[in-house]
């Protein structure tokens, strides 16, 4: 197989995972979203804590590289489509774990209406029949980036079976 990267997670759990808000909060987000387990809202809310640590720390900054790290921050989340053009630090700051969690391919191809559920956008992808920009994509957290969702669109049409 050759020499594998070094594995690393990409996420941190909770510091209390058995907080009954917690807990409470993470089962609605997994039926809204249809997650597979509490790891993919963790590593969406790590990504979040990342970008807000890196506001944070640009709002002591002075001078020209704060301006410059700024621009490059909210650069890089609005062509994740996560922030709208314009956007200041404190919009980055307002960010939730529900931003990242809607650009999701799973939760866009549920959205546009290519797919009766969520779990059934899943589904879809995972058997490789949604195609992003002429291309087959399997993973159903695959980030959508700005753009992207005009070239979200189905391999081969869905044939509907009636329930007589």
């Amino acid at each position: 197989m050759g020499d594998p990267k070094r594995i690393r997670k990409k996420y941190e759990t909770p510091r209390h995972p058995w907080r009954r808000e917690i807990l409470e909060e993470e089962l609605r987000l997994m039926g809204e979203y249809g997650l597979r387990n509490k790891r993919e809202i963790w590593r969406a809310a790590s990504q979040l804590r990342k970008y807000r640590a890196l506001a944070r720390r640009l709002f002591t900054a002075v001078g020209e590289k704060r301006i410059a790290e700024e621009s490059k921050l909210i650069g890089r989340l609005n062509r994740l489509g996560l922030l709208p053009q314009g956007a200041t630090l404190d919009d980055v700051l307002k960010l939730t774990v529900k931003d990242f969690l809607e650009r999701r391919l799973q939760t866009i191809v549920f959205r546009i209406g290519l797919a009766r559920t969520i779990f059934h956008a899943r589904q879809l992808i995972t058997h490789g029949k949604v195609l992003v920009g002429g291309k087959k994509v399997r993973a159903p957290s695959y980030h959508v980036k700005r753009g992207e969702e005009e070239e979200i669109r189905l391999a081969e049409p869905i044939k509907v079976q009636s329930q007589a």
